[in-house]
């Protein structure tokens, strides 16, 4: 099974009192999202099911890098994933059951990052994606198991690890 876990782009702080939900993308998170797409069409990122924050800077960040999507992915859009904690992401993924269709993450620190490092047991990048994940990185992990509902900590391999700047 394959896991792309994608942190939503920079986001502005320009307006303090604007809820944290609703901050948007800064001009260098858009301009990372985009690096990201471009980094995405020359890959088989081909995810069958996409799972957003309802954050505004992580469907942007989707809105931004989903036209590199192979096929045609259902793209839902989780309250829920509007965390910080891995627990409800981990959660949320084995929920799916015996599904095993390829899955996009877009969503927040440190939730991304301890996600990532929970299932990773194993791949040259890890030692990079623990020391930071920033914003606008984006992680494939290769899944052992047939089913989202099995997922056991440290099974995964970490095929990639992508940032923003490495792209610039």
């Amino acid at each position: 099974m394959r896991l792309w876990l994608l942190r939503h782009a920079k986001s502005s702080w320009d307006e303090p009192d604007l809820a944290d939900h609703d901050r948007p993308l800064s001009p260098r998170g858009e301009r990372d999202a985009e690096r990201m797409r471009r980094y995405l069409e020359g890959v088989d990122a081909d995810p069958a099911l996409v799972l957003c924050s309802s954050a505004l800077r992580a469907r942007r960040t989707l809105e931004l890098v989903a036209p590199a999507l192979r096929g045609d992915p259902d793209i839902r859009i989780e309250p829920e994933l509007y965390t910080f904690d891995a627990t409800v992401l981990l959660a949320r993924l084995r929920a799916m059951g015996t599904t095993a269709e390829p899955v996009m993450i877009v969503g927040h620190n440190p939730a991304i990052q301890e996600l990532s490092l929970n299932i990773v047991g194993s791949g040259k990048a890890l030692p990079a994606m623990a020391e930071k994940y920033p914003t606008g990185a984006l992680a494939e992990i290769e899944v052992t198991g047939d089913s989202w509902g099995g997922l056991e900590d440290r099974t995964g391999r970490l095929l990639g690890f992508m940032k923003p700047r490495d792209l610039a």
